[in-house]
């Protein structure tokens, strides 16, 4: 009877105070730590089938894993390879063994738990700053990109760091450990492969073909879950089953859809995930050791916002340097997922993972505060170059807005200086602005997806609004802060093929331009000019 208890305590409180955080723009995993927190600390009502518990929210992270293996795209990292594999490295190694150096050192921590504690402090809130960054549409400005980049690197070492938690609990010579891993990790993705090859992608077909989203969402269940479970069959943690399982179905037809059925779930387990961290962390622990644990936040933080800025101001605008460095000085969720596996292997006590969880708590809580006001931190110490969109009215009517000035913007602004139309361009890439500024274009510097800008523009007054990027993302944000705006605007954008016309079917786009259906066309009509 007190499980019921339990459980609709933590539902009304969860949902209580995420209510109230989402007013100060809180992430959810706060309220589910916090939650978890009052259910053992001030309600005193005790989970007493933990290992379930246990079961429950490790399947939130396996979910994660999946979902961030889903959207590891080799496109992206070909396009953000600095950014992915050389600020991404540096900040990682740089920050993982300073503070595994400064662990060992200060505090006389054994070398193995202080290189885990060390790489788990270097990782930052993929899930904090990323929401918040998309919402702001600041994940296309200068400064979101190496964030993201740093980031999508940060959530690739998440999976050695799951094996040197296992390498360090195994006591055999580590040669032989290592070719063992080494061949292990062969023989897993060769079958992986052979069953997504062969066997997952006709079961998804099959599955799909019954035009039930239920049968459907059982099967990608049933293939995270195999995945999940042949890595545990050679050794590793389900969690790196789960990621290459992503990887193996991002490129396939069925990965929006995937990503669209399981993200309810994947939250709601992860807040399991994050209620078990709360419903562990004790209390009277955390207030003996609160000015320590505030000391360790703020010594992370700042070391760790001091290290970034160092790797990148010497090939980026130091002001750039210094947002990206504010940006992910917190330490990452998946701190509290590699605190807790450290513990299970007897590689930290429970007494050192309260006062580290609760400094990744504090860090996580103090985050979306710092990124709301990133400009504000940035234009004390590193002026910005007015580059800006100057915020008020531009005094355009019945003009259409050209948001992007690649190749096919500027050949759409020739088609329509050459008709003679009005129009504007919103550029936020400096080099492609100030081609537009050299080619004496109405154009401004500043977010197509932010609506104060669009208000700028006199959206409401615009004719029509044609997106020229090819981003997914970037369209959906744009499309939405547009009809945010102005719900009946007419929006043309263009998208590569059908399947990605179908991910933005959800959105009103009066006009969606079919790549591959408008090139066959053109490539029909020019056949008729032939002659034999």
């Amino acid at each position: 009877m007190e499980q019921i208890w339990i459980i609709l305590a933590a539902i009304l409180l969860a949902s209580g105070l995420n209510i109230i955080l989402k007013k100060f723009d809180l992430p959810t995993a706060i309220g589910y730590i916090l939650t978890g927190i009052v259910i053992a600390n001030v309600l005193h009502l005790n989970v007493h089938n933990t290992e379930i518990l246990e079961y429950v929210s490790e399947f939130g992270i396996v979910l994660l894993m999946f979902t961030i293996g889903l959207e590891f795209s080799f496109q992206e990292l070909k396009i953000m390879k600095k950014e992915v594999f050389v600020y991404g490295t540096l900040q990682v190694v740089i920050t993982g063994f300073l503070f595994a150096l400064l662990g060992s050192l200060l505090f006389s921590i054994p070398q193995k738990s202080a290189i885990i504690i060390g790489f788990a402090l270097a990782l930052s809130s993929t899930a904090i700053v990323l929401k918040i960054l998309n919402e702001t549409g600041d994940i296309h400005a200068s400064f979101g990109r190496k964030a993201l980049g740093i980031l999508l690197f940060q959530d690739i070492a998440v999976i050695p760091l799951l094996l040197m938690i296992e390498i360090f609990t195994k006591d055999v010579p580590i040669q032989s450990l290592l070719l063992q891993t080494l061949l292990n990790m062969i023989l897993f993705f060769l079958l992986l492969y052979l069953l997504g090859r062969y066997v997952i992608d006709k079961f998804l077909h099959y599955a799909i073909a019954t035009k039930n989203q239920e049968i459907f969402l059982l099967a990608v269940f049933f293939v995270i879950l195999l995945s999940a479970t042949i890595a545990h069959f050679f050794g590793f943690s389900y969690s790196l089953g789960a990621f290459f399982a992503g990887m193996l179905l991002a490129e396939s037809h069925y990965k929006y859809q995937i990503e669209a059925d399981l993200s309810p779930f994947r939250d709601l387990l992860l807040g399991i995930f994050f209620f078990s961290v709360g419903n562990s962390i004790n209390i009277a622990v955390v207030f003996q050791n609160i000015f320590f644990i505030l000391s360790l936040v703020i010594a992370v933080m700042l070391l760790k916002a001091f290290i970034i800025f160092l790797i990148l101001q010497f090939s980026e605008q130091k002001r750039t340097a210094f947002k990206t460095a504010l940006a992910l000085a917190q330490i990452g969720e998946f701190a509290l997922a590699l605190f807790t596996l450290a513990v299970g292997n007897n590689l930290l006590d429970q007494k050192s993972m309260q006062i580290l969880s609760s400094a990744v708590i504090i860090s996580m809580i103090l985050t979306p505060f710092i990124l709301k006001h990133l400009k504000t931190l940035a234009d004390r110490i590193f002026k910005e170059p007015i580059r800006e969109l100057k915020l008020s009215s531009t005094g355009f009517k019945n003009h259409i807005i050209v948001c992007g000035y690649g190749p096919l913007g500027r050949d759409i602004c020739k088609d329509l200086k050459t008709r003679g139309f009005e129009y504007v361009v919103i550029e936020h890439d400096l080099r492609l602005y100030e081609e537009a500024v050299a080619n004496n274009e109405p154009a401004f510097f500043g977010n197509a997806a932010q609506r104060v800008v669009l208000e700028s523009l006199d959206l409401k007054y615009a004719c029509a609004i044609v997106i020229t990027f090819h981003n997914l993302e970037k369209i959906r944000l744009v499309t939405q802060s547009v009809l945010d705006l102005a719900p009946h605007a007419h929006v043309v954008a263009r998208v590569r093929d059908e399947k990605e016309a179908k991910v933005l079917e959800d959105l009103n786009i009066k006009s969606l331009v079919i790549t591959t259906q408008t090139l066959s066309k053109e490539m029909i009509q020019q056949l008729f000019y032939c002659q034999l």
